[in-house]
């Protein structure tokens, strides 16, 4: 073997990883005659067999094992050197996040500030989008890490790891007029209340409609929000009671002007970096997540 393809080893690291050729397919996007060739080309080159089949399965042979310790070091390395090409703006690390839209922003302003007391100076590039389309560019390594409210879902077909930060209790929140009103009488008093809730695609709405239905309860429902923010502005003007996050109780007076109701016993909130390394090497994105299962979600 005089000189080694090294797209043709990512293709078998792949497979090796994926534990098939068609799981493969659609991690690469490639055909599977396509694939099968480019693995074929592999082990002409090296002269040695990497897989035997079991039934469905592809097993690594013994040279296929040596190769894939091999190939795991190479692009553990591959990655070293995106994050060491990462840091050419006069040093300055670069850190892309992807936060999930129904990610609450208070929620992500607490998880990201930490990178800016960083030792070494972190250039932060944050984008907004749907978990699915963020999970696509995770894929892709456009994307760092993932800022969600829920772990990767089994039907997403990204390789990568859920890192829970942390929890917090849910409760419900309004201007100072309606939470005087709604506060007397906490839970019944929510029966026809106005409401303002997130979207149906949330974990955070999910825990609210179960919690309401285990205590029969059936307010107004006077408005549906994507946006977190947006909600909790509309709420300002005494529209109607929301459910957050009781961590963010203090931010939700301070901004918005709204106080705590009453707590929704049994429903939590839970936040996730997802990322494609299962033990995490970026240097920023271990930061906010050591700060924030530390401190953030930490009492």
């Amino acid at each position: 073997m005089d000189w080694l393809n090294y797209h043709h080893l990512y293709y078998f690291w792949v497979i090796a990883k994926e534990g098939s050729i068609t799981r493969a397919t659609r991690e690469l996007r490639l055909t599977q005659p396509t694939l099968s060739a480019q693995l074929r080309s592999l082990e002409n080159s090296i002269g040695e067999s990497l897989f035997d089949r079991v039934g469905r399965q592809m097993v690594l042979t013994a040279t296929g094992r040596v190769v894939l310790q091999y190939a795991d070091e190479i692009f553990s390395l591959g990655r070293d050197l995106q994050q060491a090409i990462k840091r050419g703006d006069s040093g300055r690390l670069r850190l892309q996040v992807g936060i999930a839209d129904v990610l609450p922003k208070l929620i992500a302003q607490q998880i990201l500030l930490p990178v800016y007391r960083m030792s070494d100076p972190v250039r932060l590039v944050c984008r907004e989008d749907r978990p699915e389309r963020l999970l696509a560019e995770l894929a892709l390594h456009e994307l760092d890490v993932v800022l969600t409210d829920a772990p990767l879902p089994p039907s997403v077909r990204v390789r990568a790891f859920n890192h829970l930060l942390g929890e917090s209790p849910v409760a419900m929140f309004a201007a100072p007029a309606l939470a005087r009103q709604y506060r007397a009488r906490f839970p019944r008093s929510l029966s026809d209340a106005p409401i303002l809730l997130p979207t149906e695609q949330t974990m955070l709405r999910r825990g609210v409609d179960s919690w309401l239905s285990t205590h029969d309860l059936r307010p107004n429902v006077v408005g549906e929000f994507e946006d977190s923010a947006l909600l909790k502005t509309i709420a300002q003007a005494g529209i109607g009671v929301f459910a957050a996050p009781t961590l963010m109780a203090e931010p939700i007076r301070a901004q918005y002007g709204c106080e705590l109701i009453g707590h929704l016993d049994g429903v939590v909130e839970r936040f996730y970096a997802i990322s494609v390394e299962r033990r995490i090497k970026h240097p920023a994105v271990a930061e906010i997540c050591d700060a924030a299962r530390q401190k953030l979600f930490a009492e």
